[in-house]
């Protein structure tokens, strides 16, 4: 078929003006442009999440999971696990309760660690090592569930420290900067190193270590402001803090000095804030005995206010029962309509509990659902980590403080502290340990599909089972 050329000219004018009107007359569209994206969020943790803050210290029993919740709920910015040795964790099998989403490592017998997604933006998991290679091996086997890794080098206890672990890391420098640096090799960027430490009996000697130890790259440098020998009941020495933080801010490099140590609450961090001049403060037997002192208006009667709740909670996330009634035995607080008769049966109708069926009249008839939905709604609505202490008088306070070294940590003539007679730390110490073996069974149930919460990574769980723990 022949086709006239002027025809089919005609035709494609007529088709290139019907065009070009169409899309005038969208340019000229009334309907609203699309959205500008939205800055994305930062998703892991830096260096600045780590300054004015109040955290939770890794706590031995006090520090399981239902308390890290309750102290995220009340204003905790970030919460550090109880301490984990670094065998105990490597063959661990991790396990999802597709109901709540909490996260467990189970051994062969019972729950070595356990966690929830809706805490891993604010969770470092602290470490137990004296071994750079087995110390990374643990860290990358629960990295996908936590923000951080902190290791353990202040805890005085025998089982710790005859492995080589703990505060006998305080005098093997070589080696504890050596899992540092390893850690911090391995680890990808998303997730800080951190480490945590006593006071040595000289400054000078401690001024040497936090040298080396800053110089591995850490992401922060928490200070137990006691020596390895000193009791929970003697005062921490925190007029010794604001030397070191002067000394790691003449370094350079921006790392944060956490204070932990005789810090009673909110409130009571702003003064040792003032006083050490601390970017930070950790918080251990305050915590333990009300989860809510990171709060500037922590819970009164607390056998009404969090006793119920805590219990409901516990039961819903399956913390083993003995781990429940330790941490509710440690619960004390202001008492302002409850009776000190009132706390004693309390207490009394706990001691006798064999299980949370004792409890059902303390636990009333809310559910432990709603109340970790709460939980829940509380953290996501307000971040932790938006929870700071501003402190306007802290650079007054600094101006006031007499000069402290803030080069090199050889310099001479540096004050010293005569040591005391030897004693040893007591039970009841906030310094972590691992679970014992008789830590509770878990389900094995592996084949159900995952519970996950809108927003949040895949999931991270607690213990449940009816095995008792002998040692508590």
């Amino acid at each position: 078929m022949h086709c006239n050329p002027s025809v089919l000219s005609g035709h494609f004018k007529i088709a290139t003006q019907f065009l070009a009107s169409f899309m005038s007359r969208r340019s000229h569209s009334t309907s609203p442009s699309p959205r500008p994206q939205k800055r994305a969020k930062l998703d892991h943790l830096t260096q600045e999440d780590f300054k004015n803050g109040v955290f939770l210290a890794p706590m031995v029993r006090s520090g399981a999971l239902p308390t890290r919740l309750f102290a995220l709920k009340h204003g905790a910015t970030l919460v550090w696990g109880p301490e984990i040795v670094d065998k105990a964790i490597l063959h661990a099998t991790r396990e999802v309760d597709p109901e709540t989403g909490v996260i467990s490592y189970n051994g062969v017998s019972r729950a070595i660690f356990t966690t929830h997604p809706i805490e891993k933006p604010y969770l470092i998991y602290q470490i137990g090592s004296a071994d750079p290679e087995l110390a990374v091996q643990a860290a990358k086997t629960v990295l996908q569930d936590i923000s951080g890794v902190d290791l353990n080098c202040g805890c005085p206890k025998p089982f710790s420290t005859h492995a080589g672990m703990g505060a006998a890391l305080l005098t093997n420098p070589d080696l504890l900067c050596s899992i540092l640096s390893a850690l911090r090799k391995e680890m990808p960027p998303n997730i800080t190193v951190t480490a945590k430490i006593r006071l040595l009996p000289s400054q000078e000697d401690t001024l040497k270590l936090v040298e080396r130890i800053i110089n591995t790259g850490i992401s922060a440098l928490t200070v137990h402001c006691r020596t390895r020998n000193m009791r929970e009941k003697d005062a921490a020495l925190i007029e010794r803090l604001r030397g070191i933080v002067n000394f790691v801010e003449g370094m350079g490099g921006g790392i944060a000095v956490i204070e932990n140590g005789d810090c009673k609450g909110w409130e009571d961090a702003k003064r040792v804030q003032e006083v050490t001049g601390a970017h930070s403060v950790m918080i251990a037997r305050g915590a333990e005995s009300n989860p809510s002192c990171f709060s500037s208006n922590p819970l009164k009667d607390v056998e009404r206010t969090l006793v119920p709740s805590y219990l409901r909670v516990s039961q819903y996330l399956q913390n083993h029962w003995s781990l429940t009634k330790f941490c509710v035995n440690q619960f004390k607080g202001i008492r302002v309509e409850v009776t000190k008769a009132e706390s004693h049966e309390l207490h009394q109708t706990l001691s006798q509990a064999k299980g949370y069926g004792y409890m059902k009249d303390v636990m009333g008839p809310a559910t432990g659902k709603e109340d970790f939905q709460e939980i829940v709604n509380s953290i996501e609505e307000i971040s932790p980590r938006e929870h700071r202490m501003l402190v306007e008088e802290q650079s007054l306070a600094s101006e006031s403080a007499p000069p402290e070294p803030t080069a090199r940590a050889d310099s001479p003539n540096l004050p010293l502290r005569d040591m005391q007679d030897e004693i040893v730390t007591p039970e009841g110490t906030q310094n972590p340990e691992p679970p014992g073996s008789g830590a509770p069974f878990l389900p094995s149930e592996t084949s159900k599909v995952y519970a996950t919460i809108p927003g949040r990574d895949a999931t991270t769980p607690t213990p449940s089972g009816s095995l008792s723990l002998a040692s508590m």
